[in-house]
């Protein structure tokens, strides 16, 4: 599975460290070609010789080379890696990647890296569920940095509990796995909207609401990231447009809806994510309306449904909508469901706390045409993106 990729094992300064040899033995066995990064505390735990024999290249430690003056570039580091495994990663490296800290090669190549960052810890118990490591390591989930998680057993410390680094094999297997789904949507082109629309009421003020878009571009970047071609029909948002996909910058409804029908026509399946304005002004005053005029109200109409169009259209293909509720979100899901002809429906409340709107945690529950629910725990967003694309993969499995 890892025929052709490019690694970098990043090494820190733990007792687990000698589990770094038998991780690249696995990565190389798998086909990956491995270059490793020890932070200079790393080196007191195992041997630079050791790690260059097995990875067939020289180790990096510092930023150059004292004797020869070379220069290692963090820089070209990030940009030649297909995959950055920090394993193990001490309590003190964590914290300084979630901060952005910048003081050795291996830290200041992940503030590089363009790649996927895979993390595996290790520590005692206690140092692993302190608040401040579980800050940390939610902080880096929110980056998009993937957690393996440690195992439970005897620690260093002579205490057993959860802090072991998980073995080599398993963490060799979790980047395998990414990589082999990188492809299980390869040949699928996928229409994803996203963010708020604005319906202007003059050329200063408009209607519109709190989406923040995260939601929609974690799906879009997870699916592309799958194999897949994302077509990104986008409002207004903050963030920058991802990289690898096709977008169309949209700021009306009404503009949304053309370009989302006009798209869907060469997609396989559509995701719509963005947060439309049901009601839009009926006429757009061509001046500021001032403070003293007589207007005191603003006629509205309804916008057009985007997703309810493309259910009569669709045919056999996939349509996944989002209902965000505050009340009786199950019978509106419901609903929604069946009368726009939805394959499935993502329910979030903002009722439920860290969901919704504005913020980089989601909690959603899944239900299906045929009457399945998957409920999922409070997530960041690009884990929620990770659960709604398996439920698109699924569905196209059952389809074959």
């Amino acid at each position: 599975m890892l025929g052709g990729k490019k690694i970098i094992v990043g090494v820190t300064g733990s007792i687990a460290a000698y589990k770094a040899a038998i991780l690249v033995r696995e990565l190389i066995r798998e086909g990956a070609e491995v270059r490793v990064l020890m932070t200079p505390l790393a080196k007191q735990f195992i041997t630079p010789l050791t790690l260059a024999t097995l990875s067939r290249h020289p180790i990096l430690v510092e930023f150059f080379d004292p004797e020869s003056g070379q220069w290692n570039s963090h820089v070209s580091l990030g940009e030649w890696a297909d995959a950055l495994v920090v394993a193990p990663a001490t309590a003190n490296t964590i914290a300084k990647m979630a901060t952005g800290v910048a003081d050795n090669l291996l830290l200041t190549t992940y503030l590089s890296a363009r790649c996927p960052v895979f993390v595996a810890p290790a520590m005692d118990l206690d140092m692993y569920a302190h608040p401040t490591t579980r800050y940390n390591l939610d902080s880096l989930k929110s980056y998009g940095c993937r957690i393996i998680e440690p195992a439970s057993g005897e620690l260093a410390s002579g205490l057993s509990g959860k802090g072991r680094m998980e073995e080599p094999a398993a963490i060799a297997r979790a980047v395998s796995d990414y990589f082999a789904r990188r492809r299980s949507l390869q040949g699928r082109t996928l229409l994803v909207t996203a963010g708020p629309t604005i319906e202007p009421i003059d050329p200063v003020r408009y209607i519109s609401n709190h989406s923040s878009g995260k939601m929609g571009y974690a799906l879009a970047e997870e699916l592309r990231d799958r194999g897949a071609d994302v077509i990104l029909v986008t409002g207004r948002t903050a963030l920058p447009i991802p990289d690898g996909m096709q977008a169309l910058e949209v700021t009306t409804a009404d503009e949304m809806y053309a370009a989302s029908l006009h798209v869907f026509e060469r997609c396989d399946g559509a995701v719509m994510c963005a947060a439309v304005a049901d009601y839009t002004p009926v006429s757009v005053a061509d001046r500021k309306i001032k403070k003293e005029s007589e207007v005191r109200s603003i006629e509205l109409r309804p916008t057009r449904d985007i997703a309810a169009a493309i259910g009569e259209i669709k045919g056999p293909r996939l349509l996944v909508g989002f209902a965000l509720e505050t009340d009786h979100g199950l019978e509106h899901a419901e609903d929604k469901l069946e009368r726009k002809n939805m394959d499935m429906i993502v329910l979030n409340s903002l009722d439920d706390p860290g969901a919704g709107f504005g913020v980089d945690t989601n909690r959603v529950t899944i239900l299906h045409r045929d009457g399945r629910r998957n409920a999922f725990g409070l997530k960041n967003k690009r884990a929620v993106a990770s659960d709604i694309a398996d439920e698109i993969e699924a569905f196209w499995k059952k389809e074959e």
